[in-house]
């Protein structure tokens, strides 16, 4: 039985997305930061995403660079979304074939996604049910907010990032009574970013 591990990026008011989407404050200059989130998503065996962080994702990390493309390409996907198969083929194969850039290693593995249209409950427990390394789940939001209401997820990996959005998309806004978590660890970055680590109790 494996974990299924949620790690999101959060403001200090508890927001994991802009209302708008653009979301450029998770992305700053802090390279420690960036390390530990890399190594992070690596210790994984499996990564599993809603169908429009999916497409978004498998049309940019096939042709990357970045230091998170060796994990997110190499890792097998799992996507949520009520469309079946069809999303495989939907923006995947389309956004590599019109790119110039070369793709990266495993970047074939968006293609070959397991897609997951069933009862969100009973897909994830078959996941876990499965041995090797954790699962970690990205967004987006509704997705992640889905997993969190139905109690679907064992560890919060969450990136405190030191703004404040006023406004934004919220994790826990569909639990329907308060959830006690379980502080695992702590981690403070130069650019003062934090990353806590909480379990489900």
């Amino acid at each position: 039985m494996r974990d299924l591990i949620l790690k999101m990026s959060i403001s200090i008011d508890g927001f994991v997305s802009d209302l708008d989407g653009a979301n450029k404050w998770m992305f700053g200059s802090d390279q420690e930061a960036k390390a530990w989130s890399v190594e992070t998503v690596g210790n994984a065996s499996l990564h599993i995403m809603g169908s429009r962080t999916f497409l978004g994702m498998a049309a940019y990390w096939p042709t990357s660079t970045d230091m998170f493309a060796p994990p997110m390409n190499r890792i097998p996907k799992a996507v949520f979304s009520r469309q079946g198969p069809a999303i495989l083929t939907n923006k995947t194969t389309a956004s590599n074939d019109a790119q110039s850039a070369e793709l990266q290693p495993g970047a074939g593995s968006w293609a070959q996604a397991y897609v997951a249209s069933g009862d969100l409950a009973e897909e994830i427990a078959t996941l876990k049910a499965q041995g090797g390394k954790p699962i970690i789940a990205h967004g987006g939001a509704s997705f992640a907010r889905s997993l969190v209401a139905q109690g679907l997820v064992d560890q919060f990996v969450l990136l405190v990032h030191p703004v404040a959005l006023g406004k934004g998309l919220p994790l826990f806004s569909e639990l329907a009574a308060p959830m006690r978590l379980e502080r695992m660890s702590s981690k403070a970055f130069p650019g003062g970013a934090v990353a806590q680590i909480y379990r489900a109790t």
